[in-house]
């Protein structure tokens, strides 16, 4: 008799144990499940980039149009003067997806004493005041890719690649950043490393390294 009871006992206990067990189960369900949601609805969200000034892109669309867009703005050159880098984007995508930054005109303008004066011009060629860069084709371009780096000891660094191939020409990308030596932007040899002079005309372009 005593052994069917312990027996009973036993059986009752692993009732008992397996009911206990199901319910702190659900009740720590119950709780895990609101802490979640709550914690997801207090995560902060990502604080917005900061708006370009009023005055630099007033500055930008005089010499772009309303249309244009400021990527960066400093001292760029580390020439101690404020310039802009703004662009007019591509506004319809090519079908062949390209890295970068589709542009049809870009300009970097520089704060010269109050009055903005044009350092850089990318349209259908790459400019500088003293003429067109080397390396630029002859043949118009009507979009580019654009990318560009800024290092602390030589300030920013632009590369264009046509998208299409120039007629009569071949796709390359051209380097070109600030010469501290000229004071101007030129573009740069194969290698990026040496700087190279201007030309007047497109027909008879002349690559002078400097």
């Amino acid at each position: 008799m005593n052994i069917l009871m312990s027996s009973g006992g036993r059986k009752l206990n692993r009732r008992c144990g397996i009911l206990f067990f199901c319910f702190v189960a659900v009740l720590m369900e119950a709780c895990s499940g609101p802490a979640t949601s709550n914690q997801t609805a207090e995560t902060p969200a990502q604080p917005a980039a900061p708006a370009i000034p009023a005055d630099v892109q007033q500055v930008a669309e005089t010499s772009l149009g309303s249309e244009a867009e400021v990527l960066v703005y400093g001292d760029l050159a580390l020439n101690g003067k404020k310039q802009i880098l703004e662009i007019n984007r591509i506004k319809k995508t090519p079908e062949t997806k390209v890295p970068g930054i589709l542009v049809t005109r870009l300009a970097v303008v520089e704060d010269d004493g109050g009055t903005w004066k044009q350092v850089l011009l990318c349209d259908e060629h790459l400019k500088n005041p003293s003429g067109y860069l080397a390396a630029t084709p002859i043949a118009p371009v009507s979009g580019w890719r654009l990318q560009y780096e800024q290092h602390p000891d030589s300030g920013l660094v632009m590369y264009f690649t046509p998208l299409d191939k120039p007629a009569g020409g071949y796709v390359q990308t051209i380097g070109v950043k600030w010469n501290p030596k000229m004071k101007r932007y030129q573009s740069l040899d194969r290698n990026y490393e040496q700087f190279l002079g201007e030309t007047n005309s497109l027909e008879m372009p002349e690559m002078r390294v400097q």
